[in-house]
C-alpha cells in the first residue's frame, strides 16, 4: 500500500524533472515535459516513497524516470539527486534517480522476478481516506514465491536509451526512451499498460546468473 498525502510540492515533480531529465544522456534534451502517470512500489520499511513517473517530451519522446523520496539524504548519492522538494505535510524530502537508490532497485527486481504488480494507492484527503486507481498498471513475468537473492554492490551505466543496473547475480535494465525499438525477449520482464496503449509495454528486463 503506497501512502500519498493530499499535498503541495516545491518544486513539483514536473519542474524538478524539467531541469534534471536534458542532463541526462537518455533525455537528450528533452524540454515541454508532461506526465502520463506512473506507478508505485512499496517499501517493506516504509520509509522511502518509490514512484515511476512515464513522461511525454514536447517532440513527443515518452520517457521512464524511476524516483524515490527520502526524508534525509542518502549517503553516496549525491550524483543522483533529482532535487530537493518541500512537502506540505511531509517536510523536506529528497528527490533520487531510483536506479541509485537500492530500495528501488530491490522493489524493481522484486516485482520482475515474483510476478510482482503496482502498489495499490491509499489516498489521505482532507475529508478521508480513498483508495485511488493507478494511472499505469504493472506486471512481472515471474512467479510468486521466487526468491529475490541480496542485490550487493549495485553498479549502474546509462546508455541513449536504457539503464542498465548490476545487483548481485541479477542484470536489470529500464528502458529509459520507451518509444524506442522493443528489446529482444528476455529471461523475466515488467511490462505495464496506460490509458491510449493497445498492448501492455516492456517497461523492464531481467536476468540472472542461474538463468
Amino acid at each position: 500500500m503506497a501512502v500519498i498525502h493530499q499535498a503541495e510540492l516545491s518544486p513539483s515533480k514536473i519542474e524538478a524533472l524539467a531541469a534534471w531529465v536534458p542532463r541526462q544522456v537518455w533525455g537528450g534534451g528533452a524540454d515541454g515535459l508532461a506526465s502520463l502517470g506512473g506507478y508505485r512500489f512499496d517499501d517493506p520499511d516504509g520509509a522511502v516513497g518509490i514512484e515511476t513517473l512515464l513522461i511525454r517530451t514536447g517532440d513527443g519522446r515518452l520517457l521512464q524516470v524511476p524516483l524515490t523520496y527520502r526524508a534525509a539524504p542518502l549517503a553516496g548519492a549525491e550524483d543522483a539527486l533529482v532535487a530537493t522538494m518541500e512537502h506540505s505535510v511531509l517536510g523536506p524530502r529528497w528527490a533520487y534517480d531510483g536506479c541509485a537508490d537500492p530500495v528501488c532497485v530491490r522493489a524493481m527486481v522484486t516485482a520482475v522476478l515474483t510476478g510482482g504488480h503496482e502498489a495499490e494507492l491509499e489516498y489521505h484527503h482532507s475529508d478521508g481516506i480513498r483508495i485511488r486507481p493507478p494511472t499505469v498498471r504493472v506486471a512481472g513475468s515471474g512467479s510468486a514465491g521466487t526468491a529475490v537473492p541480496a542485490l550487493d554492490a549495485i553498479t549502474r551505466s546509462d546508455t541513449a536509451t536504457a539503464t542498465v543496473l548490476e545487483a548481485g547475480p541479477v542484470t536489470l535494465t529500464v528502458r529509459r526512451r520507451l518509444d524506442s525499438p522493443v528489446p529482444a525477449e528476455a529471461q523475466y520482464d515488467l511490462r505495464g499498460t496506460w490509458p491510449g496503449t493497445d498492448e501492455p509495454a516492456v517497461l523492464l528486463t531481467a536476468s540472472t546468473v542461474e538463468g
